[in-house]
């Protein structure tokens, strides 16, 4: 109808422009335009520029030549529009295919007969678009479904990820408390294992030290002594000047044993044989009798009394070993064991670095001595080691059948200084003289 309306104004155009022929040519070129049918039946005139042939039919040229490309991009892109839609609609009719498929496998029933859509696409591109849109509402109500249905299914369970929550939490905490309780454990062990360590190189280094001593005695001769340690200690005065003085000093002990011969008749008491004094604690150990009381070991200024008798003039080989463990003690005399005790200065450290007194009591670190606790007597073979002593050991030393030197004081000439006039380092009788005057 649009097509006939246009051939029809273009015929009265024509017509018109034959009449105007005929009239005198005013220079004016017209067009005509398709107008409606309830428009102005009159043909409207547009005035144009004064053309010459040759441009007004190349710009009609041009013309077509843009109206022509422009349709045929048009056309591409219907092309492809319809493409794309016949794309989306297979694959939502697969979609809609499938769940119905679903619905039907769990045992629902049809709603109404199934569609065919794989057919063909309509051919309306509106009607496409249309299609398009319900089925993409359709999706997003099924979508919503979905998501409520998995609310309220978590709603219904959430009791059971906090309870799980829970539990595992306290799970961890107590894996936690274990490892740090095997941690704590691993750490303690360690601890032991470096001061075991310590205590055993310690130990070693003394006894090779006693080694090193003990050969260089024997390469120098030792003097008027037939042997380093066959000598004794003369202190025949109660005075507080006379005594010896160990050269060396005492590492960290965690026990200990002090061996040695004793002379003495000295009344009412027979002094302080040994004393060690360190800063801050002179009286670490102390063997001591002084007055009418027996003879007593003093551990960091703790006492306990010894049932050993050592007063008659005679040679007597007498031992106490001491542990910080339970602060466990034991003292022999000529080779048998005559009294133990423990709780003395239990889980003490014997401190390092002080001072070996032979013959007096220090009221402070290497002096400040008592005549009235002087030793009067003779001392010899004093040794000590970082160990309790077995009872073989012992009884070994005192019938003469083996001597050991100390592995931390070893009694050499060289390890003894002499203070005081009248103090001298004297030969000892030998092993088996001392035991017959005993």
């Amino acid at each position: 109808m649009f097509t006939l309306l246009c051939a029809l104004l273009c015929v009265s155009a024509r017509a018109s422009g034959q009449v105007a022929s005929r009239r005198e040519d005013d220079g004016k070129r017209y067009i005509c335009r398709a107008v409606p049918l309830s428009g102005d039946s009159s043909c409207p005139v547009t005035l144009l520029p004064e053309l010459n042939a040759g441009s007004q039919e190349e710009e009609l040229r041009n013309t077509v030549m843009q109206l022509r490309e422009t349709i045929l991009q048009q056309k591409e892109t219907i092309s492809k529009q319809i493409g794309t839609i016949n794309e989306l609609t297979t694959k939502l009719s697969l979609c809609a295919s499938a769940t119905d498929d679903r619905k039907y496998d769990k045992g629902g029933s049809w709603g109404k007969e199934k569609q065919n859509t794989m057919g063909d696409v309509p051919r309306d591109p509106n009607d496409t678009i249309d299609s398009l849109g319900k089925t993409m509402q359709g999706l997003k109500d099924r979508l919503e479904n979905l998501e409520q249905q998995h609310l309220r299914a978590n709603v219904s369970g959430a009791s059971f990820p906090s309870e799980l929550r829970d539990l595992l939490q306290r799970r961890l905490r107590e894996l936690q408390k274990q490892l740090l309780k095997k941690v704590s454990s691993l750490e303690e062990e360690k601890s032991l294992l470096s001061n075991a360590t310590a205590a055993y190189r310690l130990k070693m280094e003394s006894t090779l030290s006693a080694l090193v001593d003990r050969i260089s005695e024997l390469e120098k001769g030792g003097g008027d002594f037939k042997s380093p340690e066959l000598f004794k200690l003369s202190l025949p005065q109660r005075t507080n000047y006379l005594y010896g003085r160990i050269t060396k000093s005492l590492p960290e002990m965690y026990a200990f044993t002090l061996c040695m011969w004793i002379k003495s008749s000295a009344s009412p008491g027979i002094g302080t044989p040994f004393s060690y004094g360190v800063p801050g604690q002179a009286n670490e150990i102390v063997l001591i009798e002084w007055g009418n009381n027996p003879i007593e070991l003093l551990i960091n200024d703790k006492v306990a009394q010894l049932p050993l008798e050592v007063r008659d003039g005679r040679w007597h080989h007498i031992c106490i070993s001491w542990t910080t463990r339970d602060g466990q003690w034991d003292a022999y005399q000529d080779g048998g064991k005559l009294g133990t005790g423990d709780n003395l200065a239990a889980w003490h450290l014997i401190k390092p670095g002080g001072v070996i007194i032979l013959g007096q009591e220090q009221d402070v670190v290497g002096g400040r001595f008592d005549a009235g606790q002087a030793f009067v007597g003779e001392l010899s073979q004093v040794n000590i080691w970082d160990r309790v002593l077995k009872p073989v050991e012992i009884q070994a030393m005192a019938n003469c059948s083996a001597y050991v030197p100390g592995n931390v004081i070893s009694w050499l000439a060289t390890n003894v200084e002499v203070f005081g006039r009248g103090a001298f380092k004297r030969p000892v009788e030998t092993c088996q003289e001392r035991l017959t005057n005993a």
